[in-house]
């Protein structure tokens, strides 16, 4: 490299998305984080496994705590905030929630295509007969 080019690197040196005096996570907060995690994990099961929720309204109740959970580890772990220093944080998740519900909803519906213009069975045992 050129030697004006480089930079010192220095002990105050801090992640991306991290602002000039805020530490990027300290005891308390992973402890806090795992500790919301832990609950909204015990209440996804107690759900599913009791009849806590009327049975149609299980799997949005499984949906809900999912959010929950995702919000969780964005907040507590990835440390994901509304500061200006982290809008490219929040522009790379948002670009990643838009290929994942790409990806999901053109598999559903390719399978749905599928799944509607398949022959039954019980036709095909007749053609073959």
């Amino acid at each position: 490299m050129q030697g004006g080019d480089e930079q010192p690197s220095t002990a105050s040196d801090q992640a991306p998305g991290v602002g000039e005096n805020e530490a990027a996570g300290s005891f308390a907060t992973y402890t806090a984080g795992l500790a919301f995690a832990l609950l909204l994990t015990g209440a996804s099961f107690l759900v599913s496994q009791t009849h806590l929720l009327w049975a149609p309204g299980v799997s949005a109740g499984l949906v809900v705590l999912a959010i929950a959970q995702m919000g969780v580890h964005l907040v507590f772990f990835l440390h994901i905030g509304t500061g200006s220093d982290n809008t490219n944080n929040v522009l790379a998740l948002a670009f990643g929630v838009l290929i994942v519900t790409l990806v999901l909803s053109g598999s559903l519906w390719i399978m749905a295509n599928l799944n509607a213009n398949m022959i039954s069975p019980s036709a095909t045992m007749e053609m073959q007969r």
